[in-house]
């Protein structure tokens, strides 16, 4: 979380979780989007009639009054614009019934009173291809400007509760209003089009509405008392309004969030004639302690560490018996004291990494480890950097198992002797303290 640092954190402190790289960073420009870009106007397939995105049941009843066309599923389609445009260029091309399933309303009547409506849909593998094109290519719109928001940095913007400011990532303010005012719109990872998705909710609260149940009242302090009172401090999951501003509801073509979160894996597992022969896991890949080398496997990182750098991991686990979280916060205490410049058996500081790693080379403090009170620290539960996959595979044995077993051994127990039941009553503990409470 980002919060204005006190006067007590130095230069080196870590405000936030550090990454290693993993391909070549890009450059965001200033100019980045925080909000979706404007659609254009829907047009009619047959005439010059237009309309904007948001008014597009007003064209779809056009289409269906003027023109006898009815779209299926059409709230399904991403992209409506250009599927419209894709199929206004088509009709022009060739005949509607070329394309679209005809039928008639009134079929055991006169003639003269029946009507042609026509029906396009994705039976049509034509238009099942495009709607499916057009899902992948919002899918990818989605999800670059979802990385955007995740990196960009220059995010400013009040708690909608308590006017507390927020700057720098956008996780800051919304774990903020999940922590201290139990309000929670997901995930920051899940969420895209975040600025756009804050200012809505802000609207409704300046418009004196309800969040959840979207009722309106007379003033703030009302509705503040209601939301609390009501338990209301959540958006409505059934308001269709928030759908875009969720990831899930791009990832497959013709499904709402609802009918994603709600498939059963379950049936997949019970399926014994899967083969998983093709399935290929990414390679891990784990960093040096001391350099940008990466290794696919433990043996070879350790193997690396040892003949680049002198130093054995496995020799300091066995020389000092460091059970598993032990040697979790060993790594991580390695780790931070290097990306802060810091020679972790000494502790001197230096103004950059290849400064500090020149200073342990030629000192011989690569195996030197100060006292263990230093680095035996609850802090060091947390990882320096939170894709560290050398944390993953450290040697987890059951030393911690049998020395715990083995503790328990050595404390004494002694029977109670029950032989004369009145006069342990009489010498209790629990009497004594008794009589002398009255």
């Amino acid at each position: 979380l980002h919060h204005p640092r006190p006067s007590s954190c130095s230069d080196h402190d870590i405000l936030e979780p550090l990454c290693f790289p993993e391909v070549p960073l890009g450059v965001c420009g200033a100019e980045a989007r925080h909000h979706p870009p404007p659609e254009p106007s829907l047009l009619c397939l047959f005439c010059s009639e237009s309309t904007p995105l948001s008014q597009k049941d007003a064209l779809l009843k056009h289409l269906l009054l003027q023109h006898k066309l009815l779209i299926a599923d059409v709230k399904l389609i991403s992209l409506c614009f250009r599927y419209l445009l894709y199929w206004k260029g088509r009709f022009l091309e060739q005949p509607v019934t070329d394309f679209c399933s005809v039928f008639r309303t009134n079929s055991t009547g006169p003639v003269e009173k029946q009507e042609e409506y026509f029906l396009l849909c994705d039976v049509l593998p034509e238009d099942r291809l495009l709607r499916e094109k057009l899902q992948q290519k919002r899918l990818e719109t989605v999800l670059e400007q979802q990385q955007v928001e995740r990196d960009n940095t220059t995010f400013q913007r009040i708690c909608m509760f308590c006017n507390e400011e927020f700057t720098g990532n956008r996780s800051s303010l919304l774990n903020h209003m999940a922590r201290e005012h139990s309000f929670s719109i997901g995930l920051p990872d899940n969420v895209v089009f975040c600025e756009d998705f804050l200012d809505t909710l802000q609207n409704k609260l300046d418009n004196l509405q309800c969040l959840y149940c979207e009722k309106t009242f007379r003033d703030k302090t009302t509705l503040k008392d209601h939301m609390r009172k009501k338990n209301h401090r959540r958006i409505n999951a059934s308001n269709q309004e928030y759908d875009r501003f969720y990831v899930i509801n791009y990832l497959e073509l013709g499904k709402t969030w609802e009918e994603v979160q709600s498939e059963d894996d379950r049936e997949f597992v019970e399926d014994d004639d899967d083969d998983w022969s093709d399935w290929r896991a990414h390679p891990v890949s784990v960093v040096c302690l001391f350099c940008d080398h990466q290794s696919e496997t433990m043996e070879q990182i350790y193997t690396h560490m040892k003949e680049a750098h002198g130093f054995d991991l496995h020799k300091l686990r066995t020389d000092l018996n460091l059970r598993f979280y032990q040697q979790i916060k060993l790594v991580n205490f390695i780790r931070r004291q290097i990306h802060q410049s810091s020679c972790y058996g000494c502790q001197e500081k230096f103004d950059s990494k290849a400064e500090v790693l020149g200073h342990i080379q030629a000192q011989g403090h690569v195996m030197k480890l100060p006292d263990v009170s230093t680095w035996d620290q609850p802090q060091y539960y947390f990882p320096t950097y939170e894709n560290d996959a050398l944390l993953c595979t450290l040697s987890d044995s059951d030393a911690d198992e049998d020395q715990e077993t083995n503790h328990s051994l050595d404390v004494p127990v002694i029977a109670e002797d029950v032989s004369d039941l009145r006069e342990l009553r009489q010498s209790s503990v629990l009497r004594k303290l008794l009589k002398n409470r009255s």
